[in-house]
């Protein structure tokens, strides 16, 4: 642990490089994936073919080659991206093609006659959606999408194959310098720290997941079919 300690000046810039990469990733997932995932449930047979050919595309691609692919084929289209920005491209577009499944599944699991009834009333769609569907729907969406955004926490250890300074990274240097540097080497030390702070981070999202599941299951508004 004194070695640990020794080394934390170097240890939080990279856990702070972390919590960025993650918390852009998250953003710009949760984004795309809410629009999407909301218009491929419209009536918009071409809008609908698209997404569909994005989600198909992006799910088929394991995460690493998707992170290479845009790292090493975005200079060769004249963009230049740097190792933070392709990093957050790559998982972004796997992730929110996997998000905008989950929401698109859990929009179209509320019982069609919670629609009918809306309308019945007179609601707007707007209002349909924001009072009706999705209050219903976040606890479909929600245990699904926490499990994609736990993913995407730890894929952002694939930064340190395309030179992120982030926490594995990091770590990794620290266990080179010192095996070579010192004859001693750290790596379980170092490594368990790694998987702790990952392991924090990710049950914070689960804890914090479970927590807005209780909250909305109390009291989902719903609507019944008016009875003749």
């Amino acid at each position: 642990m004194e070695f640990v300690i020794e080394n934390w000046g170097f240890i939080s810039k990279g856990l702070l490089m972390t919590l960025k990469l993650a918390l852009v990733i998250l953003l710009f997932t949760t984004l795309i994936s809410v629009v999407l995932g909301t218009l491929a449930t419209v009536k918009n047979r071409p809008l609908r073919w698209l997404i569909h050919a994005y989600v198909e595309l992006f799910r088929s691609i394991p995460l690493i080659v998707n992170v290479f692919f845009i790292f090493f084929g975005a200079p060769l289209l004249g963009i230049n991206l740097g190792p933070f920005a392709a990093v957050t491209l790559g998982l972004t577009l796997w992730g929110s093609a996997n998000g905008i499944e989950i929401v698109r599944g859990g929009l179209l699991s509320v019982p069609r006659h919670q629609w009918k009834s809306a309308w019945a009333l007179g609601l707007r769609p707007w209002h349909i959606y924001v009072h009706i569907v999705v209050p219903q729907s976040l606890k479909a969406i929600l245990p699904a999408y926490t499990g994609l955004l736990t993913l995407l926490v730890q894929a952002t250890s694939l930064g340190a194959l395309v030179g992120v300074s982030e926490f594995l990274k990091v770590g990794q240097i620290i266990v080179e310098r010192s095996t070579m540097m010192g004859g001693v080497n750290p790596a379980f030390t170092v490594y368990s720290v790694v998987l702790l702070v990952y392991f924090v981070i990710c049950s914070g999202l689960t804890w914090l997941s479970r927590y807005l599941e209780r909250r909305l299951g109390r009291n989902a508004p719903r609507l019944t079919q008016p009875q003749p």
